[in-house]
């Protein structure tokens, strides 16, 4: 199966919520009623405060998307001067496993190399273990310097790779 990452479009905006959302209660990041949720859910203020990409299939289904941004954006976290970072990997639990997030990551990756940027970070839960074998597999490594957590109960590695 073909994927295809691109710039997500106005219309993208309800399956990228519903995917997001879908996904990080898929996985267990959302128990009850986070409301963390509701920032997954807002495409708009993510797409305003970064790019915003999108994994498709040859049917152009969104499978899956992500935030890309630089050290300084709103919503950027871990990423410093010169650095690139991505948030909200998501892809459709029903999709999962066809490569949709590992084309999200390398475009990141290769927009972060477009732009100069000396590294990516990035940050996983620490019980993501098919996130973190994924991104182990493109280059990333630990950074335990850059761990932290948002609330209480959540724990996120910090990994970095360099450009």
């Amino acid at each position: 199966m073909s994927v295809t990452v691109r710039t997500a479009l106005p219309t993208d905006h309800e399956a990228i919520a519903r995917i997001t959302v879908a996904a990080y209660k898929a996985d267990g990041q959302l128990r009850d009623e986070n409301p963390y949720a509701a920032t997954l859910a807002d495409v708009a203020s993510r797409e305003a405060g970064g790019e915003l990409l999108v994994a498709t299939d040859g049917d152009g289904e969104v499978l899956g998307a992500v935030t890309f941004v630089l050290h300084g954006s709103p919503y950027a976290e871990l990423s410093g001067p010169g650095e690139a970072e991505f948030r909200m990997l998501a892809v459709d639990p029903a999709a999962q496993g066809r490569g949709a997030g590992e084309a999200l990551a390398r475009a990141c990756v290769q927009r972060a190399r477009d732009l100069d940027c000396k590294a990516v970070v990035i940050c996983t839960r620490d019980f993501a273990t098919p996130a973190q074998r994924l991104y182990a597999r493109l280059g990333f490594v630990r950074e335990p310097e850059l761990d932290w957590s948002p609330s209480p109960g959540v724990r996120l590695l910090g990994l970095r790779l360099a450009l």
